[in-house]
């Protein structure tokens, strides 16, 4: 006869200790007791059925959070070192969109909750899927820290009926724009600014971070590792926005005019207030409006005639892009992805209708196979 594997003890059960799958704030492992008056086989039945549990990510500790206080834990602890507009957008769609979620505890959030968020801002297409992006992390956090099941996220969140999103079409400089860009009556550090966005597709805070370090006009390089963002109206330095370092051509009349330019700068960087300090977001923004008034000025407009519209630094990134995409193969997918700091899938996905237009099926053909 087997020998039983629990023994019995004197108040007539039999128990043990076994982890349940969750673990206490000092990060050991949370054990808990089972027991059973019937047999020791009854109480080895309870501990299998435990670990099984644990095995399929099932164990969850008790909590008595609701899923706003969680919400906002989470924002707080593991979103606290993004960049200043990403903790605004979590925080927002937090506090307006997921309030009508407020006293219902974590472990009884359903997928009707989140459906029904969605429902309530389905005029909103855009902030529906900042919703669902929010939704999603927070329920894949609960799941890590054990509050949720491993199951959660599949009955949750899949299969959730959210508005379509359909962005701004993209587009490069018109050619009065590029025309425009000759003729403005720019002062030096508004045609450095324009001429490194329109030669180099640096994106805003790209730009407003290059130093007379970053710039090497011998080697005819520009080094991109860190750009500035604002909190507030207040200038930081942050990473590139995949993090990676990247090393791009100057075309030369922008090396002309950087040898010009860069003597007269107040301290490293080629963008400063007056005292040397980083541009704060209203100085930007002064500048930007300046620029944008003198392009229209240049292009034939006046101050009651806007020539020049829907015109922000990012189209000129755009354009840089395009530009590109139109010398293929010359350069290489691959080659414009790194140029621009983004993946070779971006470019497929935004430009492809550029390389589509640059295609001849019918000469490619006849050259292929011809005979």
């Amino acid at each position: 006869m087997a020998k039983a594997k629990y023994t019995i003890q004197k108040d007539g059960y039999y128990r043990t200790k076994i982890w349940n799958g969750t673990y206490n704030p000092d990060g050991s492992k949370k054990r808990v007791y089972l027991s059973s008056k019937k047999s020791s086989a009854d109480l080895e039945r309870k501990v299998n059925e435990l670990k099984k549990k644990v095995r399929d990510g099932l164990a969850v500790q008790n909590t008595d959070m609701s899923f706003l206080e969680y919400a906002r834990f989470w924002k707080n602890i593991y979103k606290s070192i993004r960049e200043a507009n990403t903790i605004a957008m979590y925080e927002n769609v937090i506090e307006k969109h997921f309030i009508s979620l407020e006293g219902i505890p974590l472990r009884d959030i359903r997928k009707i909750h989140f459906q029904q968020i969605i429902n309530d801002a389905s005029d909103k297409p855009r902030t529906c899927q900042q919703i669902a992006l929010t939704f999603r992390q927070i329920i894949r956090s609960a799941m890590q820290d054990k509050y949720l099941p491993a199951t959660a996220y599949a009955d949750i969140c899949s299969n959730i009926d959210i508005p379509r999103y359909i962005a701004k079409e993209k587009r490069p400089l018109f050619p009065e724009e590029v025309a425009a860009i000759k003729k403005a009556d720019f002062s030096p550090k508004e045609r450095c600014f324009v001429y490194l966005l329109y030669g180099c597709g640096l994106r805003r805070g790209e730009a407003l971070a290059q130093t007379n370090l970053t710039v090497n006009l011998k080697k005819r390089e520009i080094t991109v590792s860190q750009a500035v963002a604002f909190k507030n109206n207040n200038p930081y330095l942050k990473g590139t926005k995949n993090g990676k370092k990247r090393v791009l051509p100057i075309p030369g009349y922008l090396i002309e005019y950087l040898k010009e330019y860069m003597p007269t700068i107040n301290g490293p960087y080629l963008f400063t207030k007056q005292n040397g300090n980083l541009m704060t977001k209203s100085s930007f923004d002064k500048m930007w409006a300046s620029i944008l008034r003198k392009l229209n000025y240049a292009a034939g407009g006046t101050d009651d005639l806007k020539v020049i519209y829907g015109l922000t630094a990012h189209v000129f990134r755009h354009n840089y892009c395009t530009s590109l995409c139109y010398q293929i193969p010359a350069i290489s997918i691959k080659k414009i992805a790194y140029l621009l700091g983004d993946t070779e899938k971006m470019v497929l996905e935004v430009y492809n209708h550029v390389m589509e237009e640059k295609e001849n099926p019918e000469q490619v053909v006849n050259e292929a196979v011809s005979l």
